[in-house]
């Protein structure tokens, strides 16, 4: 995961991305990076994986003068890469995942382009974006370009003299949010980073617009459409911060409402309170406790903000060791008690199963309810990195051992009315050892959320494959111009400001 920030100010706008970007830590944890552009670029990155992102750019930030600058929070690469291109010199940010990396990257090398970063195993993905669209007859074709031809989701801020342009991936699976204060703006992935800093949301952009933010406003240089929205429903799940709205619609409200879902199942179970596993875990407690009208109590509280996700970071022995001692159980609490555990999501089941649960029952808990706020994972994401293995995913694990082999159609172990999926069901929580287990349902999921299901990606839950990933037919980088380009260069005017 990543989270991006930009800003154009009549100002020095340094410090205000220092902290807009900052709001964007739960999203990463590898590698933070700011690029300022005054009369000159300046560009900072640092690995962020034992410290947190202010404090690593809290001296820097006085160094890079400028009145326009992207920022960026990555747990994959290092950006913001800055390439002197055809075009004039620009840095670039993006957030997603291109699943079609080394693909793209061969295609590009036998044309005789050159590489200078690499990821974690592959070519760097933001400095494969900035070839890509480097392309381009110009800035906003090459973009589009990117969006032709990968394969996964790419949403971007490229800043160069004329001013950040912003770019939606084509689906709309990661969002991309515009703010004013005064005589500044700002886009960003988290609206969070604008409650703090003054900031009122303008517009939030749709699947596949491009937009040119600059001193003066912004300027459309390709239209979107919301009729093929496909926005990662993790986001109001998990992934997203309470705060954020996506859509215009709150993560924390949306969290509460599937408690309440879990809750208005869970009539035949007698408990003495609700929790919820912290942070992302809380709210959907709080919906839990709030329908059931049973009392909210913390068992195990989270030691400080600076241990961060244990979802998020790529290794699994980091992931096991921020789960085992981030959260702090507190016997007083547990001991005796019947307790409904809400979590965000099941996903390995490991860290559940041998750092929270265990330390539930080894201080004396009677009974543990486990209520996972969405349905069981039942494929790996394939537009943000997430799970990478299918194998990993414990309702697969489930599978395979009721099965005796991976299974090619889990149709009827996605359906919970079946008895597939409670055979499922029972496997899991046994395997945790909890006293009971109940996952959200999809549709209850969808209702919490509130959008048409047509327009959430669902697809690791159903499996059922977002546009974004449908099997198109293969457009080469090598083509000149996109029929998108064609069609836009005539409809809209370069100049035509809509704010």
């Amino acid at each position: 995961m990543s989270g991006v920030f930009g800003i154009v100010s009549k100002n020095d706008c340094a410090e205000t991305l220092l902290y807009g970007t900052d709001y964007h830590s739960h999203l990463g944890t590898e590698y933070g990076g700011m690029a300022v552009l005054g009369t000159q670029f300046t560009r900072q990155i640092h690995a962020i994986g034992q410290s947190q992102f202010k404090s690593k750019f809290f001296d820097d930030y006085h160094r890079m003068p400028g009145n326009k600058g992207i920022g960026v929070i990555s747990t994959l690469d290092e950006q913001p890469i800055y390439l002197n291109s055809k075009f004039g010199p620009f840095c670039l940010a993006t957030t997603g995942f291109v699943e079609n990396n080394e693909e793209l990257s061969a295609d590009l090398l036998k044309k005789g382009v050159s590489f200078s970063e690499l990821g974690k195993n592959a070519v760097n993905s933001t400095e494969l974006i900035a070839k890509l669209v480097n392309q381009g007859t110009d800035l906003v074709h090459g973009i589009e370009k990117v969006f032709d031809v990968i394969e996964g989701s790419c949403s971007l801020l490229l800043l160069n003299r004329t001013g950040i342009f912003a770019a939606r991936d084509r689906f709309g699976y990661t969002p991309l949010i515009v703010g004013k204060k005064e005589d500044t703006w700002a886009v960003t992935s988290e609206t969070t980073a604008f409650h703090s800093m003054g900031f009122e949301i303008v517009k939030y952009l749709e699947p596949g617009e491009i937009v040119l933010i600059n001193e003066d406003g912004i300027v459309q240089r390709r239209p979107g459409s919301a009729r093929i929205n496909q926005i990662c429903t993790f986001l109001w799940i998990y992934t997203g911060f309470p705060a954020s709205s996506y859509e215009g619609i709150n993560a924390e409200i949306v969290r509460e409402k599937c408690g309440r879902a879990l809750a208005r199942r869970d009539a035949d179970i007698r408990i003495d309170m609700v929790c919820g596993i912290p942070d992302s875990g809380l709210a959907h407690g709080l919906g839990y406790a709030m329908e059931s009208k049973k009392p909210f109590r913390r068992p195990l509280v989270k030691y400080t903000p600076g241990y961060g996700r244990s979802y998020t970071p790529p290794s699994q022995k980091t992931r096991d060791l921020i789960a085992k001692m981030k959260l702090v159980p507190i016997p007083e609490v547990i001991k005796g008690n019947s307790i409904v555990v809400c979590e965000d999501s099941i996903v390995r089941g490991t860290q559940l199963k041998n750092f929270t649960i265990k330390k539930l029952w080894d201080c004396g808990a009677k009974q543990i309810h486990v209520r996972p706020a969405c349905p069981p994972l039942m494929f790996p994401c394939q537009f943000n990195l997430s799970t990478r293995s299918i194998h990993e995913l414990a309702a697969r694990k489930a599978i395979c051992d009721i099965e005796g082999h991976d299974a090619d159609n889990v149709s009827e172990y996605i359906d919970h009315r079946s008895e597939k999926y409670k055979r499922m069901v029972d496997w899991i929580a046994r395997d945790l050892r909890v006293t009971t287990l109940r996952y959200q349902t999809v549709d209850d999921m969808v209702d919490a959320i509130g959008l048409p299901k047509e327009k959430l990606c669902l697809y690791c839950w159903t499996g059922e494959c977002p546009r974004a990933c449908s099997k198109k037919p293969r457009i080469s980088i090598r083509e000149t111009e996109s029929p998108a380009a064609k069609k836009n260069k005539k409809e809209i005017p370069d100049q035509s400001r809509l704010w």
